[in-house]
């Protein structure tokens, strides 16, 4: 992507700052909180608020719960959809 191989021995960061993109924490978080939004403004019947596959070690709506806590947003936002995706999106430092 950079004329940089792993044999150059060169920082992720260092080489993220260079190609100036976003973290890719926070760009994970964005896409957890699409899927939320999606799911949540889905009628409470929908096939996707209500199927699971066992239980995972943390579940979804725990991770959700501490991002939203983390990034000060409310639950109830969701349903402005413009809105939310405002308060989500993760710009890319350019």
């Amino acid at each position: 992507m950079c004329d940089k191989t792993i044999q150059d021995m060169i920082i992720n960061d260092d080489i993220r700052e260079k190609v100036v993109v976003a973290p890719i924490v926070e760009k994970m978080v964005e896409t957890r909180f699409r899927w939320f939004g999606h799911v949540e403004r889905r009628h409470v019947d929908s096939v996707v608020r209500r199927v699971g596959r066992g239980r995972p070690r943390k579940t979804i709506r725990e991770t959700i719960k501490n991002d939203l806590h983390i990034n000060e947003l409310d639950k109830n936002m969701v349903s402005d959809r413009t809105l939310w995706r405002r308060l989500i999106h993760v710009v890319d430092p350019t």
